[in-house]
């Protein structure tokens, strides 16, 4: 009985000082050991043969022999590994804590165990590897690099954190790039962590043939709000300053409001292109944004400065000038007698540059009352009534002349829509076809557009534009009298997934148009016929193709055609655009004939390739296209990329650019 409670008693003893120490060592939660002895006079334990101690935040360390004393400061072992994380170990025939320090002797550190049946993909091995348990950072003295125990690499000294931080100040993997026209470009990463929600990248770019560039990046997550900013700065070897700057703040107001401030401006039109910033954007847009939500309405108000970054002709598809401001806002009544309902819409817009301006005010109040009638036929009735007032200041009109002054219009319009859904379900597959019809009656105005280059872009027909309530894009161009649109739908689906549709359609104006884009599809009387072709299969397979058929020959117009391929992580995208084009109406432009293919190949598990291009047909050369090879490893990534284009634009001249990127991996993070 005596030696039951000594040895109750020194169970005890040992667990309270078991749970005192650390491997941190300063809280082990369990030792375990082939044999675990406990000295009452120095308070200290030793373990004989394998030891395992994992402390109160999981992290483990496997020894032989292992010493603990009475604090837990100092801890000596064999062959002892040091797990920072699931694959992340500092092995050393000895280690010794020294306070907050844990030392380790002729050691090796590896984040890849047993990632290769071969062998570690990569570790460091080193005279003396300590480890800051405050801090958490690891610091290596004269470390080498080995890649499957082949040395890569050796360094005098190395800091690196450990596994447990997630964000930490210091350099980052560089890569290399290398162009036609500027030579290699070597990019030298530094992070800066101010914060968990806070930090920044500055990079230092030198480049063989050209002065060095210097890029930033910087991003703060607030409680509501976001900030992100990206810029660029370089003097070159002609004297220039050249730059640009990218930001995007998003700060939400509360539940019903946010606003956004965005700023894009570059020094000049080809730097972003000439230093690979370029995304094939058009024109860059700075401004803000405010918008209010609630529950039947909305309210945006947003202000834009645009800088052109294409050639010097006009475009009349985006603004001649700044919007400042525009200002949009609707609101739907509940249903006020059976389905019928209310909606408001108002729409305030300013427009200004190269000395002249104009501001448009619309205001628009609709009645939508949507019916089913017996056999399931779909009537929707709506009247609405819209009155435009612009000021315009040295603007030039659609005659060409510049006109100051106020213009207005007035413009009633109401329609009637009909559809019938015919529905044919089965065990198999559901079909449904459905024609459809909209006769719409509106005022006819001489001048169906004011000026010249407002926010309309013009008007192109599609199996889109259909059926909604203003077929041209924008406010300003007016439809102009009375049409009627109608097609026919069919739809089959069944439980597999797999779905086709098919539709036709065309409009007809009963009035003249004034004046008639000769690419646009419209016409006097009636227009191009517009449809489209979709099959899906959820598994693998999806196929569109848009299309439009000349009114008076049937012969092809414009189609649009789209196949995109998957299986697993391997996938083929093709996009066909042929739109034929005329000056006039007897006269034939060159014809828009494009390819935009892409593809994904999964060699391995870790090896893939990826190519994406466009090719203009009608030109016969590539505008674009990329590739690259990559891999990846579960504890490092390589890749090897390039782009290249054939655009011409002031002292750009289609440039070949190649990359190559590696890092390493630790516990499923990139560095």
């Amino acid at each position: 009985m005596k030696k039951f409670i000594w040895f109750y008693l020194f169970t005890i003893a040992l667990v309270q000082n078991v749970q005192a120490a650390s491997v941190d060592l300063n809280k082990p939660k369990t030792i375990t050991a082939q044999k675990i002895e406990y000295d009452l006079n120095t308070e200290t334990i030793k373990t004989s043969g394998e030891t395992e101690i994992i402390n109160e935040t999981g992290q483990k360390m496997t020894l032989t022999d292992s010493y603990i004393n009475k604090t837990g400061e100092n801890l000596t072992g064999k062959d002892i590994q040091l797990w920072l994380g699931d694959n992340v170990y500092v092995e050393s025939d000895n280690i010794v804590r020294e306070g907050i320090k844990t030392i380790a002797k002729n050691a090796m550190f590896t984040a890849c165990d047993k990632c290769d049946e071969f062998g570690n993909a990569w570790e460091i091995s080193a005279t003396e590897i300590i480890h800051n348990n405050d801090s958490h950072m690891l610091v290596f003295y004269n470390p080498v690099l080995w890649v499957y125990e082949v040395p890569v690499f050796w360094l005098p000294a190395f800091e690196m954190p450990d596994p447990s931080v997630n964000y930490k100040t210091g350099f980052l993997m560089p890569d290399l790039e290398s162009t036609n026209n500027m030579g290699t470009q070597i990019n030298i990463p530094f992070y800066v962590s101010i914060s968990d929600t806070h930090d920044l990248t500055a990079t230092v770019s030198y480049l063989t043939q050209e002065n060095p560039l210097f890029q930033l990046e910087h991003r703060l997550n607030a409680e509501h709000s976001e900030y992100r900013t990206q810029a660029s700065f370089t003097h070159n070897k002609d004297g220039e300053n050249r730059w640009h700057i990218f930001n995007n703040d998003v700060i939400e107001l509360g539940e019903y409001a946010r606003a956004s401030i965005f700023l894009a401006r570059a020094s000049d039109k080809t730097y972003l292109q000439k230093y690979g910033f370029y995304d094939a954007q058009p024109y860059l847009d700075s401004g803000a944004k405010i918008e209010l939500f609630g529950q039947s309405g909305y309210v945006v108000a947003d202000a834009h400065i645009f800088q052109e970054l294409r050639g010097g002709a006009l475009y009349s598809t985006t603004p001649s000038g700044n919007i400042l401001p525009n200002i949009r806002a609707n609101y739907q009544t509940a249903p006020f007698w059976k389905e019928t309902y209310a909606n408001f819409n108002a729409d305030i817009l300013g427009i200004s540059g190269d000395g002249t301006a104009s501001q448009r005010l619309i205001g628009e109040a609709s009645i939508i009352s949507p019916w089913t009638l017996w056999g399931g036929n779909r009537i929707t009735a709506s009247l609405s009534a819209r009155y435009d007032l612009y000021n315009f200041n040295n603007t030039e009109m659609i005659d060409g002349q510049s006109f100051s002054g106020l213009k207005n219009r007035f413009l009633p319009s109401g329609y009637v829509e009909w559809s019938l859904p015919l529905f044919k379900p089965s065990s198999s597959w559901t079909q449904i076809i459905e024609p459809k019809a909209r006769l719409t009656i509106m005022r006819h105005l001489d001048n169906a557009q004011f000026a010249l280059n407002n926010d309309s872009a013009g008007a192109f027909l599609s199996d889109a534009s259909l059926f909604s309530d203003n077929r041209f894009a924008g406010f300003d161009l007016w439809e102009n009298g009375t049409y009627a649109d109608y097609g026919i739908s069919w739809t089959a689906f069944n439980n597999t997934g797999k779905t086709f549709n098919v539709f036709l359609g065309q409009s007809y104006d009963f009035q003249n148009q004034n004046s008639t884009d000769p690419n646009s599809g419209f016409h006097n009387g009636a227009s191009d016929y517009v449809g489209r072709l979709e099959y899906r299969n959820s598994k693998w397979l999806s196929l569109a193709s848009r299309f439009r058929i000349a009114e008076d020959n049937f012969s092809l117009r414009h189609i649009e055609n789209s196949i995109y391929l998957w299986k697993a992580r391997n996938y083929l995208n093709i996009g066909h655009i042929w739109s034929q084009q005329f000056i006039d109406e007897f006269t034939q432009d060159d014809d828009i004939h494009e390819l935009v293919a892409g593809t994904g190949i999964q060699l391995t598990d870790r090896w893939a390739i990826r190519f994406n291009a466009t090719y203009n047909i009608t030109e016969n050369q590539f505008q674009r296209h990329s590739g690259g090879i990559f891999y990846t490893h579960p504890c490092y990534y390589i890749s090897v990329e390039y782009r290249h284009d054939n655009a011409i634009k002031g002292d750009y001249i289609g440039n070949t650019t190649y990359q190559f990127k590696f890092g390493m991996s630790i516990d499923g993070r990139k560095y």
